[in-house]
């Protein structure tokens, strides 16, 4: 197993592993590590079908189903996060931490690439226990024990859903999800500090008037996307990205109109933040 750094705040690439076999006990917990230090990894030339993706998944945590969109044909827990040709909006193309709108959100979110634009459709990642850390002592101590107030029904979002929910939807799910979750969070595997809201779905925050929430909230959401906590991934066919929910934020850009690009996408279950 080869582990490549790909930017200075987080992210590392990762060789030398075929994933259509099961990893040996010492490979899977190399890979957890390299997972919890580099914040986010990638694993190129996996062309894996849904069986063995999800298989890798349980060797990091188990496997949970989305809300709003059904799985794929025999597997609940794998849906398609695509955008077609005709389509101009991208799923999920804002910045954010997957449902935080959840009382228990995911751990961690795998990606397997299976049909990319020529150009485009990148991924941007950022490092949130980097932007806690570069915040002032006093900041911080405003920021301890406020909780943020996240919504699956904030419309800069939820129109980023609704051609999937047009052709993909779960009809069972309810329309909307509430949560309450600290805004500054302990990583429960590595006890560093991370920011924990995002723009996507933090409606406010607990406590405090909504002209106070929006002008602390506009602060957060500037700042904890900086280029220096960021890194930048270019999609090949058959690559796997793994990040870690709890500490990372992602932003997938939409600058391929007119070609298709397919994903399938597995959730692992997490913790209550705090």
């Amino acid at each position: 197993m080869n582990v490549k750094r790909i930017a200075g705040a987080l992210g590392a690439e990762i060789t030398g592993l075929d994933l259509r076999a099961p990893l040996d006990e010492a490979a899977a917990r190399a890979l957890r590590e390299a997972f919890l230090q580099h914040k986010v990894i990638f694993l190129p030339g996996q062309a894996l079908s849904p069986a063995q993706f999800l298989d890798f998944a349980r060797t990091l945590g188990t496997p949970i189903e989305y809300p709003f969109v059904k799985g794929i044909e025999g597997f609940p827990e794998i849906i398609e996060v695509k955008k077609l040709e005709h389509e101009k909006v991208n799923f999920g193309g804002v910045w954010h931490s997957d449902t935080t709108y959840l009382d228990i959100p995911p751990m961690a979110t795998l990606l397997l690439s299976k049909e990319v634009p020529p150009y485009g459709g990148d991924t941007l990642f950022a490092n949130q226990v980097l932007a806690y850390e570069s915040l002032s002592d006093t900041m911080k101590r405003l920021l301890e024990g406020l909780q943020g107030i996240s919504s699956s029904a904030k419309a800069d979002v939820s129109k980023t859903r609704e051609d999937r929910m047009r052709t993909d939807g779960n009809d069972a799910a309810p329309k909307s999800y509430e949560a309450r979750h600290p805004i500054v969070r302990t990583h429960p595997e590595t006890g560093q500090k991370a920011l924990y809201v995002n723009v996507a779905h933090t409606v406010g925050i607990e406590g405090l008037t909504e002209a106070e929430s929006a002008s602390l909230l506009a602060f957060l959401f500037a700042h904890q996307v900086k280029p220096e906590f960021t890194c930048r991934w270019s999609w090949q066919p058959d690559c796997i990205a793994v990040w870690d929910n709890r500490c990372v934020q992602h932003n997938p850009v939409n600058d391929y109109h007119g070609f298709r690009r397919v994903m399938q996408r597995i959730t692992l279950a997490g913790t209550r933040p705090a």
